[in-house]
């Protein structure tokens, strides 16, 4: 029974914690949320995908500025990176975008 108590202890500190410390979590959820998308920028075969998660880590840099009382500097990341930067990359990609491989009806007769 007393291992019982001492897990209900621990859980209930944890509780705890996290209610007195609840930015601390929600920066951590932030931060990580921020690598998850940063590593698929770099991963992903799709460079539109690519895109949107760079989209995705600059969000993620926005809210931190907010998380630091800084936000002028944060609405500005969301304005201009997110707002026009990420734009101009999904189109730049949508309008350059060739297929190099020929169909399967293509022939060179």
């Amino acid at each position: 029974m007393e291992f019982i108590d001492n897990i209900w202890n621990g859980l209930i500190d944890v509780l705890q914690f996290i209610w007195n410390n609840g930015d601390l979590v929600a920066f951590l959820v932030l931060a990580g949320i921020a690598i998850a998308a940063a590593i698929y920028v770099v991963t992903d075969k799709e460079v539109i995908h690519s895109a949107f998660y760079l989209a995705l880590v600059f969000v993620c840099v926005a809210f931190t500025y907010f998380f630091l009382e800084a936000e002028f500097i944060g609405v500005i990341q969301l304005l201009v990176y997110v707002g026009a930067i990420t734009i101009l990359f999904a189109f730049s990609i949508m309008l350059t975008r060739r297929y190099i491989m020929k169909t399967g009806g293509d022939s060179d007769e």
